[in-house]
């Protein structure tokens, strides 16, 4: 009545029997840990087109250069080859400054949590600075100090 199975599961349980590679949490943690700092360079890209300084821009090389030592590679850049005040980067909507700082701050906060939890200290270091920055840029508005609109 049944046609007897030929092929392996892929939901076997036992140690050794699948075929397809796993990652171990180190790894794991790494893909994670690049993808939050990638975000938070896409935003710190951003910002620096709105409102170029010397330490957007050193924090965008040094995010970089984690990206780099994490995935091998060079990340995708939000504006490749824009630099700040690019003619290129002025036909894109500018994103509100607040909100932007807001969402830096948050993916620096993830970043710390997962560098923490696989005991990076450069990267829980660099994001704490970010996280610290961001709070910084935040108090300096004082838009975001009212909650009247």
């Amino acid at each position: 009545m049944y046609e007897p199975i030929r092929t392996k599961s892929v939901h076997s349980t036992m140690a050794g029997t699948s075929d397809f590679p796993h990652r171990s949490r180190e790894e794991e943690l790494d893909i994670q840990l690049a993808g939050h700092l990638s975000a938070l360079l896409a935003v710190t890209d951003e910002l620096r087109a709105q409102a170029p300084s010397a330490d957007l821009d050193a924090a965008a090389d040094r995010l970089v250069a984690q990206v780099c030592r994490l995935r091998g590679g060079k990340p995708p850049r939000a504006m490749p080859g824009a630099a700040p005040g690019d003619p290129a980067a002025l036909h894109r909507r500018p994103g509100d400054p607040a909100a932007l700082h807001r969402r830096a701050h948050a993916l620096a906060g993830r970043a710390l949590v997962v560098a923490a939890s696989r005991a990076d200290t450069a990267v829980a270091i660099l994001a704490a600075e970010r996280m610290d920055a961001h709070t910084a840029a935040l108090a300096a508005d004082p838009r975001e100090l009212t909650t009247t609109g």
